[in-house]
């Protein structure tokens, strides 16, 4: 069975996040001075094909800790649906 994989992945909260320093400090420029804690990250997606959804969840965090992410440096997190049964997103 095919399931939809969604990877978020960030830096650590005790490493330093230059790009979200500088959106932060962009954003601050412009007015938004309530922004704050700014963090840049990535979003991979893929489809798996698994028997079901825990198995599809377990290869992809075996994915992750193999060649995703940067344990020492990097949190992520595992979102995991069957194939067809995401929302569609809206898009700006």
């Amino acid at each position: 069975m095919p399931f939809q994989a969604q990877i978020h992945i960030t830096l650590k909260p005790s490493i330093f996040d230059p790009a979200g320093a500088a959106i932060e400090a962009s954003l601050h420029q412009l007015g938004h001075d309530q922004v704050a804690q700014v963090r840049l990250g990535k979003i991979i997606t893929f489809v798996v094909d698994a028997p079901e959804a825990e198995t599809a969840r377990q290869q992809a965090t075996q994915m992750c800790d193999q060649l995703l992410a940067n344990p020492v440096i990097e949190h992520y997190t595992v979102d995991i649906q069957p194939v067809g049964s995401q929302p569609e997103a809206v898009q700006a």
